[in-house]
């Protein structure tokens, strides 16, 4: 059985190992743009960025508690609040040093949740290559072995055809000799020969 081969596009391998860096490098340069536009030492901006930062902290933490809390929603609701951290940061700040070491450390942490993702996703994906070779091994195994069944069954009935077409000929050709008395046979207690009609009788 052959698989097809599929390659991946570059672009496509390498987007999601840059995407965190260029979220949080656009969270800055917004930030920037927004500083720039009126939100230095702005109270009434900063304190709007710290309550929606503080909502998307609350509804993370909603999201994952109890048991049947949501991964999913509660990653990206803390991710949110720190973007909107950073970009409250970015666009309160007078000076790009902070933002600028904000930015490094929002990186670095999206970087190590993206890396235990990327962990999972590899040996999620490579146990689900391990099951597909496993069960197209036990496939073709069962495969191998109906075929051999099958041959040697074709083989059987090959030879148990030839066997009956030699016995066949050779009671023709036995029936045909001069002075065959199948007469003679059954009295001295052979089994009893189809009888050949012949054309002088």
């Amino acid at each position: 059985m052959n698989q097809p081969i599929t390659v991946r596009h570059p672009l496509a391998v390498l987007a999601p190992k840059v995407a965190p860096a260029i979220a949080t490098s656009t969270v800055l340069i917004l930030g920037r743009i927004w500083n720039a536009n009126g939100a230095e030492h702005s109270v009434g901006n900063a304190a709007l960025m710290v309550v929606l930062a503080t909502g998307a902290v609350a509804a993370g933490a909603f999201a994952s508690a109890g048991r049947a809390g949501d991964s999913v929603i509660a990653g990206t609701a803390f991710a949110a609040s720190g973007g909107l951290a950073l970009a409250g940061v970015a666009g309160y700040a007078d000076g790009i040093s902070l933002p600028l070491l904000l930015w490094v450390l929002a990186t670095a942490v999206a970087y190590g949740l993206a890396a235990r993702y990327w962990r999972t996703d590899r040996r999620e994906s490579a146990a689900y290559e391990r099951r597909t070779t496993e069960r197209r091994e036990d496939h073709a195994h069962i495969e191998r072995v109906e075929a051999l069944r099958a041959g040697a069954q074709i083989e059987v009935a090959r030879s148990g055809a030839a066997y009956a077409e030699s016995l066949a000929t050779a009671l023709i050709t036995r029936a045909a000799l001069p002075g065959f008395d199948p007469k003679a046979l059954e009295s001295a207690g052979l089994p009893q020969l189809p009888t050949v009609n012949h054309p002088e009788d």
